[in-house]
């Protein structure tokens, strides 16, 4: 039966089974939560007597079990100091565990990731205290499924003034990060009767696989040097999921004649563009694009994240709907998890209020535009190797020449070298005889961390390469 004892060292909950004795059970159930690491090495266990009060057993039974565990090695007793979990047993019976999780790359350079090492601890910290100061009781309760109203207030206000989007908080629903949005959106989609979604290719094949789950058929929509092909889209095509600020991932921008198109074929078709901005807010040579919602916010979803500003680990994204999605996706919302954590947002709602936000997020974009120049400097220097699209994002696409080292090759190349890339094959619909290429991220880093990764890349690539000319974007 579940029993619990405490003491001023431990709270356990254990279930002793006394079928085959008391004696036995107690043992069994000792032996079990330190074999499951419940009760860590070094853990102080109660008295004798204070145990068997706690459990109803005699004092003798207690003690004749520990002596039993201490001479499998299981406990160590002094006298003085009390009955303890011992090291070396733990370790010794210790069963086998899971596999242990990969190791984190000593260079992490791969697409995507912000510096989580720069995070505004001080700023997110000052915004908590000042919600938690004026937080009223209900901010503890359950949350709103559409997500807390301070948080949508100040993201319509937020978008419209950085991104151009025209929307109202009644048109935001929040989620714990794109991926969760994406599916969500997807499986109303799907159950709308809407059967095809064209993605783009190449694309992130990881959201493609969100959306095919959800039930959604894919079809491919080529992306050149101006941006999907969007006039390839048809009567019969539903949805098309996009990065049009900044395409993931060539990097381009999609044109604006092609956004035009774009427009018309959604009002025409009333076909849906899910517009996904991931980091629309780091441009560095010029002026932003501004996003495609701001065009036709009836027929664009766009969404949004605070991954690539503050970190993955906040689960906090957004998306803007047209009116008639917004009851259909809270509600998906609702089945989901039920709501979005709600702290979390407040906080981020104040920042943006604040403009703590705002100045973050500028002194990330300096910091990222200098580690841009530094990786594009050494890639002109560097033969063969041709990078790609806008100063923008937190990646560089690096094409491959034909008479060189694959990309299989280079990949495995660099991870003997302690450096995590991605490759370009992987992204497209059909990776078989795609053009080959790297993407390098150039945000993870820290700042003192990012020239080592930047030495163990060009040392990894360095190595029989061959080619022409190093050149700088062409996008």
């Amino acid at each position: 039966m579940p029993n619990s004892w405490s003491s001023s060292r431990l709270d356990l909950h254990i279930a002793l089974d006394t079928a085959g004795g008391r004696r036995a059970g107690l043992e069994s159930a000792l032996r079990t939560a330190i074999r499951q690491g419940r009760l860590p090495t070094g853990t102080l266990l109660p008295s004798t007597r204070g145990l068997a009060q706690e459990l109803g057993l005699s004092r003798g039974t207690v003690s004749a079990a520990y002596g039993q565990l201490v001479e499998e090695g299981y406990l160590t007793t002094r006298p003085g100091s009390g009955t303890k979990v011992a090291d070396a047993a733990q370790r010794a019976q210790a069963p086998a565990g899971p596999a242990p999780a990969p190791a984190t790359p000593r260079h992490d350079l791969r697409p995507g990731r912000p510096d989580v090492s720069a995070f505004p601890t001080r700023a997110w910290l000052a915004s908590t205290r000042r919600v938690l100061t004026h937080a009223r009781p209900e901010v503890f309760g359950s949350g709103d499924p559409q997500g807390r109203i301070e948080l949508r207030v100040a993201l319509a206000d937020y978008l419209g003034r950085t991104r151009g989007v025209i929307t109202d908080p009644d048109r935001i629903v929040i989620t714990s990060g794109y991926y969760q949005g994406l599916g969500l959106l997807s499986g109303v989609l799907a159950t709308s009767g809407i059967r095809t979604a064209a993605v783009e290719d190449p694309g992130h094949n990881v959201f493609r696989d969100v959306v095919r789950r959800a039930g959604l058929n894919t079809v491919a929509l080529p992306v050149d040097a101006h941006g999907a092909r969007v006039e390839a889209l048809t009567q019969r095509t539903g949805a098309v999921f996009l990065t049009p600020s900044h395409q993931y991932p060539t990097g381009v921008p999609l044109h604006p004649g092609r956004r035009r198109t774009l427009c018309a074929w959604a009002r025409s078709t009333g076909g849906l563009i899910v517009e996904d901005d991931y980091d629309g807010e780091y441009r560095y040579d010029r002026q932003p694009v501004g996003a495609l919602q701001g065009m036709a916010p009836d027929h664009v979803v766009y969404c949004g994240t605070a991954s690539k500003t503050l970190g993955p680990a906040l689960r906090l994204a957004w998306m803007v709907l047209p009116s008639p999605l917004v009851r259909p996706v809270t509600r998906a919302r609702q089945q989901a998890d039920l709501y979005t954590e709600t702290l979390g947002q407040l906080v981020l709602a104040d920042l943006i209020t604040t403009h703590a936000y705002d100045r973050h997020i500028r002194a990330a974009r300096l910091r990222y535009r200098r580690r841009r120049e530094l990786l594009l400097d050494r890639l002109t220097a560097r033969p063969g190797l041709t990078a790609h699209g806008v100063p923008a994002g937190l990646h560089t696409l690096v094409t491959l020449p034909a008479d060189g080292p694959g990309e299989d090759r280079l990949l495995a190349r660099c991870a003997r070298h302690g450096v995590a890339l991605r490759g370009l094959t992987e992204l497209h619909h059909d990776p078989a005889d795609r053009p080959q290429g790297l993407l390098i991220g150039f945000a993870a880093p820290s700042e003192r961390a990012y020239p080592a990764a930047l030495d163990a890349l060009f040392t990894a690539l360095a190595a029989d390469g061959r080619g022409s000319a190093g050149r700088r974007p062409t996008g």
